[in-house]
């Protein structure tokens, strides 16, 4: 167990030392701040609360920026290293392969999950102090809140899949190609694909069989909990057809992001274990 957060410290400190995290902070509280003023300027002839039109704005960067993210800390995680020689080097000292890759995949959590605490906790805090009143709905602050876990899981998720990607393959090129791809498959061909499938199939593809489609891309499965699992959050967001009817409960979306981490990082695990170099 040492080992393991020695690792992960390790990735931590190069994070720092490398500027990633103050890089990821800056530019998700950029991002964040400006979407949660603009985002929020109509509110101000309507009812809607400045709080929830800031969440459907994050929701929406995030699943095209905190995947791209995830991918980029970690397309070169384990291939990186094996390129460079320090992999042999750390497997040289008393340390089990999981805790190699356990450790590096907790660092990289812990560095994407403060990045997108603090950016977008900077987003609610201005919300806050420029909406002229502290009587904000409880149920929008637990809505922001889940939103922010929520992407936090997503970032997970994604990271997990660089992981898979950089144990698989063997040169550093060959992985950063394929993170690229597997982002622009899950954030724009997925469900492009999925909407022509539906237009072209028409009635031929019932609400069951295009529930269990949407839960096949990660960024689905996170739009689907944070959109549809408030219901002051789907009438604001203006979340109609058959997305809306898709009946699966906020618990279990949440369960399945966490599966979307556990399985590519458990399949990266098991190939690594097995791995020759």
């Amino acid at each position: 167990m040492n080992a393991f957060l020695t690792i992960a410290g390790q990735e931590i400190r190069d994070g720092l030392r490398n500027r990633w995290i103050i890089a990821l902070t800056v530019m998700l509280a950029g991002f964040a701040l400006s979407l949660s003023f603009l985002g929020s300027a109509p509110t101000g002839t309507t009812d809607a609360s400045p709080l929830l039109v800031t969440i459907v704005s994050l929701t929406s960067l995030t699943i095209f920026l905190l995947p791209l993210i995830g991918l980029m800390l970690s397309y070169d995680a384990i291939v990186g290293d094996i390129e460079r020689g320090t992999m042999m080097l750390l497997l040289s000292y008393p340390v089990a392969r999981w805790q190699v890759l356990g450790g590096k995949f907790l660092g990289h959590v812990t560095i994407l999950a403060f990045a997108t605490f603090i950016g977008y906790g900077t987003a609610g805090a201005a919300v806050l102090l420029t909406s002229g009143t502290l009587d904000i709905d409880p149920q929008a602050w637990h809505a922001f809140a889940a939103m922010i876990v929520s992407s936090v899981v997503l970032g997970a998720a994604f990271l997990a899949i660089g992981y898979l990607i950089s144990t698989v393959v063997r040169e550093r090129a060959t992985a950063g190609g394929i993170a690229i791809g597997i982002w622009l498959l899950f954030v724009l061909v997925f469900d492009m694909a999925l909407l022509g499938l539906v237009v072209g199939a028409g009635d031929q593809i019932g609400s069951d069989l295009f529930s269990l489609l949407l839960l096949a891309n990660p960024t689905d499965v996170y739009r689907l909990f944070n959109l549809t699992g408030f219901d002051n959050i789907a009438a604001l967001s203006g979340t109609i057809g058959m997305m809306a009817d898709v009946g699966f409960p906020p618990s279990t979306l949440m369960a399945l992001q966490v599966i979307w981490v556990i399985v590519p990082i458990w399949i990266a695990g098991l190939l690594f274990s097995r791995k020759e170099f």
